[in-house]
């Protein structure tokens, strides 16, 4: 059984088989709140408009197969007619997949952007695994250069991406990409109000505070949920200094 070819395919990486391992994603959760730790969490707006400009320019072909509504609020009759006609629990409307088509646009007009992103040996959504403080961990990159990772991001505020990069723990994602992949992970950022663009690298810093995050997620994954586990999770409570 081929892991990685398994792991190509999104209903896999993000389903059952996916949750065999941890991610970036399972951070926050383990760090704030570990009762919700393996819960799926609904499918809304900004996951949905992310995945938008990600396939658009890294999968154009699953990006080809969406359905947008054209109407002005999810309050509608004819929104919800939509969701329903469909079997859907959600959908963009059309002016978000504007918008978002706008901020790829922007994006792949400039050179320097185009030029990394579209480089002859890049390598697009490519997973990865590996062992990390012990534990098995998986990622999947946005685009393999052969002198890094690059991972796309979209932001409300350019200017405060280098204090919410760390609020969204874009820095423990930097230490457990470069860990599965031996590259360093640059951020291609694009602002969403005013299409500002911007290439942000980690400094070593940055990358110690998400391997220290890292460590102390696979602790509380350890005490609770690993094959060792020492404490019930239904008794976790916070504890702290005010």
């Amino acid at each position: 059984m081929d892991i990685l070819e398994i792991l190509k395919d999104d209903v896999k990486y993000y389903g059952e088989f996916g949750k065999q391992y941890l991610s970036n994603s399972d951070i926050s959760t383990l760090l704030t709140n570990p009762k919700a730790f393996g819960i799926s969490r609904p499918d809304n707006a900004n996951f949905a408009k992310g995945r938008l400009f990600h396939q658009l320019i890294l999968e154009p072909e699953k990006a080809s197969e969406w359905e947008f509504v054209d109407v002005g609020s999810r309050n509608t009759k004819a929104y919800k007619e939509f969701i329903a006609e469909r079997d859907v629990e959600f959908a963009l409307l059309q002016k978000e997949a504007d918008e978002i088509s706008q901020l790829v646009t922007t994006m792949m007009s400039n050179v320097d952007f185009y030029d990394d992103i579209r480089h002859d040996e890049n390598q697009y959504e490519v997973p990865a695994v590996g062992e990390i403080e012990g534990v098995m961990w998986k990622g999947k990159a946005d685009i393999v250069h052969p002198d890094m990772i690059i991972d796309l991001k979209t932001t409300s505020k350019i200017d405060d991406f280098k204090w919410s990069a760390r609020k969204y723990n874009y820095d423990s994602q930097c230490y457990i990409y470069q860990q599965l992949f031996g590259k360093p992970l640059v951020f291609y950022v694009i602002d969403k109000t005013n299409n500002m663009l911007g290439i942000f690298r980690p400094t070593e810093e940055f990358i110690r505070g998400g391997a220290d995050k890292v460590k102390r997620a696979v602790d509380v994954y350890n005490k609770f949920f690993g094959d060792n586990a020492t404490e019930d999770i239904n008794y976790f409570y916070v504890e702290d200094y005010l």
